[in-house]
């Protein structure tokens, strides 16, 4: 089999063989992916942390832990908030497994 350096790939294989770690990783790429979310979205309106705290009623401590890839205490009141604060809305939707990349062998 031909090495890579794509750390996507070489977790997959490694966690081919365990749900329980696979669902791990899935999870904390979901954390990851919403605080770069938050933070993207953050600095595209051009604020700091503390100005979207202000404008949520927040302290700039709780934007920096969502905006934080190893938290895990995302929730939807709090991205709905920040949505509203950034003009934005949320959207949630729920996809079925068959939509997922399939793991490779």
């Amino acid at each position: 089999m031909a090495m890579t350096n794509d750390a996507l790939k070489i977790l997959q294989k490694m966690t081919a063989d365990d749900p329980e770690i696979e669902e791990m990783v899935q999870e904390s790429s979901l954390n990851a992916e919403l605080a770069q979310l938050i933070y993207n979205a953050r600095k595209q309106a051009g604020l700091t942390q503390q100005q979207l705290a202000d404008r949520i009623g927040t302290k700039q401590s709780v934007i920096a832990r969502l905006e934080d890839a190893d938290y895990e205490g995302h929730s939807l009141s709090m991205l709905q908030k920040i949505a509203r604060a950034l003009n934005q809305h949320l959207e949630v939707k729920l996809v079925g497994n068959s939509d997922r990349t399939p793991r490779e062998s």
